[in-house]
């Protein structure tokens, strides 16, 4: 099969969307496919499978290259899609745009990855969200053309003017896909509530065999009697990752210390309230390639996500089952994610209910090692070799159902 990915992110740049595709490309290759990756570059690439669209000069949000102009963009992918069997889009931006319109003239089947909350992430990290998410609503509606978007304005995450725009502009593009793809079952049943109606399929993200090579195989967590907690917090340093609020935790915790890795518009912030914290308690460490996440994993005690009602499945929580590393949600909702005794649930999302779990585990040894002994024994699951035929069965059934209108 011949496959192109198109995403408004990609290698160089960090992130969990960039880490799902590269594992989907390494195993649809190594299963003896085509996969060939189009996204926005600030430079091209070495890989002749990785095509660079048109990419702004000046113009980068949030640090992340971005595809311009959108004709240009189609017009690229009209010229190189042609003999592919199935378009992969797996983000929102004008790349995503213009494989949709690039699709539609050529009539190639395309399928949607939904990998996140774009409603929190916009509130989050753009200037003035009331104008400039009605801005990128317009552009959208532009670029994709109608869209059947009605919503429900009741849901508790979707009350306020911004958030009811970008749920449009996400359920629109949902309905204009061939099949969708959703991580997680919570945030399946929030693009169902508001009316997708497309074919979905959920289907856990995976790790590649090579990451799982090179963590190898690794043995339960130990903490030693008087030991500080090694704590360990990777993510994008943006708001809606509040990674103040797992300082504000450590903060409380005097018998811990943390590694804190990840860049974002928050970073200035975090390393200051970190340094308030005291010498040597945490240690940001910014941006990091994923080998030395896992390395920094294999040093930990315990990873603690403080995302709440923002993330699907962040790949993290998948790279902390394949390193054997035990963890703390702060949402609930991201423990389908985790097997059943490799994760504690913090009694409130909040720096006093991250802390409390921190010190529980602090006091348990013997729990932190039957959570990672969990976490080991589910290691198979997180592997993407484990869902990579329903991978192409959703591929398969995208085909099948454009060859039928």
């Amino acid at each position: 099969m011949r496959i192109a990915m198109v995403t408004d992110y990609y290698l160089p740049t960090l992130g969990g969307v960039q880490t799902a595709i590269k594992a989907h490309r390494e195993e649809l290759v190594r299963a003896g496919h085509h996969v060939t990756v189009f996204a926005p570059l600030a430079a091209p690439s070495p890989d002749a499978a990785t095509v660079r669209l048109p990419t702004a000069r000046r113009f980068a949000p949030d640090g992340y290259p971005f595809a311009s102009t959108l004709r240009a963009a189609t017009a690229v992918l009209e010229q190189e899609l042609v003999g592919f069997d199935v378009v992969h889009v797996h983000t929102e931006m004008f790349a995503a745009l213009a494989a949709y319109r690039a699709t539609r003239a050529r009539g190639i089947p395309l399928v949607q990855t939904m990998h996140g909350r774009i409603d929190v992430y916009t509130r989050s990290v753009l200037p003035l969200p009331a104008v400039t998410t009605a801005v990128l609503a317009a552009m959208h509606r532009r670029g994709l053309g109608a869209a059947d978007a009605r919503i429900d304005p009741t849901a508790h995450y979707a009350r306020t003017r911004t958030a009811q725009r970008m749920w449009r502009l996400m359920v629109g593009q949902a309905q204009q896909a061939d099949h969708v793809i959703v991580p997680s079952e919570h945030f399946a049943g929030k693009l169902r509530t508001q009316g997708v109606r497309t074919p979905l399929t959920v289907l856990s993200n995976g790790l590649e065999s090579s990451v799982l090579a090179a963590i190898g195989q690794p043995p339960p967590r130990h903490l030693s009697a008087g030991e500080p907690l090694r704590v360990l917090w990777c993510g994008r340093l943006s708001p809606e990752k509040r990674p103040e609020v797992f300082l504000d935790a450590m903060a409380r915790t005097p018998g811990a210390t943390a590694v804190m890795l990840g860049d974002g518009i928050s970073r200035a912030a975090v390393a200051r309230r970190a340094a308030a914290i005291g010498k040597g308690r945490v240690d940001v460490r910014g941006s990091v390639p994923q080998h030395e996440v896992l390395s920094a994993m294999q040093d930990a005690h315990v990873l603690v996500s403080s995302s709440w009602d923002f993330d699907n499945q962040p790949m993290v929580l998948l790279e902390a089952v394949a390193a054997g590393l035990p963890v703390i949600l702060a949402d609930p909702d991201l423990a389908e994610a985790l097997p059943p005794d490799g994760y504690l649930v913090a009694a409130s999302p909040d720096a006093e209910g991250l802390s409390a779990a921190l010190t529980a585990l602090a006091g348990a040894p013997e729990h932190v090692a039957r959570m990672s002994a969990a976490a080991i024994a589910h290691r198979p699951q997180v592997a993407q070799s484990t869902h990579r035929d329903r991978l192409l069965a959703v591929y398969d059934a995208a085909i099948s159902a454009r060859r039928a209108r």
